[in-house]
């Protein structure tokens, strides 16, 4: 009997909503530009050059001829085939990278590490892929996102049935980059409210943005019942103008890989500063 757990998501539906994402507009996923213009401001603070690039997932057009127009070679690592085909990355799921170690000096994540089977192998892939001092840059949607989804899909009437994917938070990304080595590891979180009209714009809004369900097996489809509660719950969460403040809460994270020239923190009990001393008043 295998000891490998059953795979929390599904890797064929993952790959078939990347492709839906090839048949969309730029402009439908909204969450795109906003994480990028913060994983490109972060990246314009550090005062070196990252000769190869790798970028996980192709959605983003704009984000990846930005990171070329700084001179980067970019390489893509895209799941789903039609999007990579479309733009001419490499077909790939992020927890099995099969590349040369040490290949490249900056892998940019702009969402979906929440939604691999195994989060601390991927990390650990992406470790061994940087060249020394290299870095890593990403964001997902963190814990704490969805509440007013989270509720209307618990309401009364409804399956009590798993539908909406774990999320990850601020203290345990933190802990599982340390964990895997990586140095001067950052995380934090930036909170972006959206406001519906109703339930359906904003499942529109996640399956643009490749944020739909891919939890194995797939749950059973909500009868039309199950869906009208489920509305009517988001609906009954309105403001005065009858729209919905939705919440999602974007956990970005860096880590570099370690050289011996970055800086390190001093040894313990190196000080020559007394704390008692520093807490005394002054007369």
């Amino acid at each position: 009997m295998s000891d490998t757990p059953a795979p929390l998501f599904s890797p064929e539906r993952h790959r078939s909503q990347r492709d839906r994402m090839a048949r969309l507009p730029a402009s439908a996923n909204f969450l795109a530009p906003v994480i990028a213009e913060t994983l490109l401001d972060r990246l314009s603070m550090v005062t070196r050059d990252f000769p190869r690039t790798l970028m996980i997932g192709a959605h983003d057009a704009a984000l990846a001829d930005q990171l070329r127009a700084t001179g980067t070679r970019l390489s893509i690592l895209e799941a789903g085939p039609r999007l990579a085909a479309h733009s001419d990355a490499i077909v790939g799921e992020a927890d099995r990278i099969d590349l040369p170690f040490a290949s490249f000096d900056l892998i940019v994540w702009p969402g979906g590490l929440d939604s691999v089977n195994d989060v601390p192998g991927a990390l650990v892939r992406l470790r061994a892929l940087l060249a020394p001092d290299g870095l890593l840059l990403g964001a997902f949607v963190g814990d704490g996102s969805l509440p007013q989804q989270r509720r209307a899909v618990m309401s009364e009437g409804v399956r009590p049935i798993a539908r909406l994917h774990p999320q990850i938070d601020l203290s345990a990304m933190g802990n599982l980059l340390q964990r895997i080595g990586f140095a001067m590891p950052v995380v934090d979180v930036e909170a972006l409210t959206v406001r519906y009209q109703d339930w359906f714009a904003l499942v529109r809004d996640l399956r643009a943005a490749g944020l739909a369900s891919r939890l194995a097996p797939a749950p059973p489809p909500l009868t039309r019942e199950e869906t009208a509660r489920i509305a009517a719950a988001f609906a009954a969460k309105s403001d005065p103008d009858g729209r919905v403040s939705e919440l999602f809460r974007l956990v970005h994270f860096s880590g570099w890989a370690p050289h011996p020239d970055q800086p390190r923190p001093a040894r313990r009990g190196s000080g020559t500063a007394s704390l008692a001393d520093a807490l005394k008043p002054k007369r």
